[in-house]
């Protein structure tokens, strides 16, 4: 899997939750601040594990955005893992779809 790790700073945490992706067979590029409008884009702000697995579940949101300020080393790598190992629930597929649009 390739993911984009955008910051705006190069923190100690930033390096962990890079070295933590590649560990879990990640392919990982970083990047800095990825914002702006960008068709197919959901992005989701976690603060936790469990909001992460409800955005992927419930949005198949596909950026994941967590506070460098604010989010603990370990609970970032709880945050990826959550993302990384939760699909969408195809029964909201028509939901995603009307957001699409």
């Amino acid at each position: 899997m390739k993911i984009a790790v955008g910051s705006d700073e190069r923190t100690p945490v930033t390096d962990s939750v890079v070295d933590h992706l590649r560990r879990a067979g990640a392919e990982v590029e970083l990047h800095g601040p990825l914002n702006g409008k960008v068709a197919g884009i959901r992005a989701a702000l976690c603060g936790d594990a469990q909001t992460a697995r409800g955005a992927r579940k419930w949005n198949d949101a596909n950026v994941l955005a967590m506070s460098l300020r604010a989010t603990p080393e370990a609970v970032a790598k709880e945050i990826c893992d959550a993302w990384l190992e939760t699909g969408p629930d195809e029964a909201e597929r028509a939901t995603i779809a009307k957001v699409e649009r």
